[in-house]
């Protein structure tokens, strides 16, 4: 039903620069200039859950129009590897972000990958800091987890998501959820708490 609409909002790759929507809408999106494609593959099938969930719940829609997205920094070349983790330049991004956050406020925060969600980590100074390999598919579900069921819309919730999934299923198989798919899992998660706070979230259609 929502499918034909979700694209509307989502720069194409030749488009997007740095970021694009509303720095005060409450939803952002934290991506890693070097994989701009989870905003396809990741976020559209999971939005699709979200709004389905949403609609079947109190028969409404979010506004995707300026859900804002922005890539964590703004040179691809600089996203730290195994041998050299955060160069000053991504300190220097860290710091621009975490003013730009403290200003806005956003309630949903949702990162792609091991890369964005350590660099929000890092942003709102959460210890201790991890590198790299630490982020694994395993440590960023369980991190979901503590993330939905830590909710509370009176401060910004980092919400990590995977940067890709294994149509294999293994993860969903690891974390017990046997039987539910991934996009379906998380997008119901979200959508329960955009629900239960629906009259503290302008998002709505």
């Amino acid at each position: 039903m929502f499918r034909s609409t979700l694209n509307n909002y989502i720069p194409s790759d030749k488009t997007i620069k740095r970021d694009s929507g509303d720095k005060s809408y409450p939803i952002w999106l934290i991506v890693n200039p070097k994989h701009p494609a989870v905003r396809h593959n990741i976020w559209t099938p999971a939005l699709a859950e979200i709004q389905d969930k949403v609609y079947r719940e109190i028969h409404t829609r979010i506004d995707t129009t300026n859900i804002y997205i922005r890539n964590a920094i703004c040179d691809s070349t600089i996203v730290p590897n195994t041998l050299n983790w955060w160069g000053a330049e991504v300190g220097r991004e860290i710091e621009t972000f975490r003013e730009i956050a403290l200003e806005h406020e956003p309630k949903i925060l949702i990162s792609f990958g091991a890369f964005p969600f350590e660099f929000l980590r890092r942003a709102y100074e959460i210890l201790p800091e991890k590198g790299p390999k630490y982020w694994s598919t395993s440590n960023l579900g369980d991190e979901f987890g503590r993330s939905i069921e830590n909710f509370d819309i009176n401060k910004t919730n980092r919400i990590p998501l995977l940067r890709k999934v294994i149509s294999s299923g293994k993860f969903i198989e690891d974390h017990g959820y046997f039987g539910q798919h991934y996009f379906h899992y998380v997008g119901t998660k979200i959508a329960e708490k955009i629900v239960e706070n629906k009259d503290h979230l302008k998002i709505w259609i």
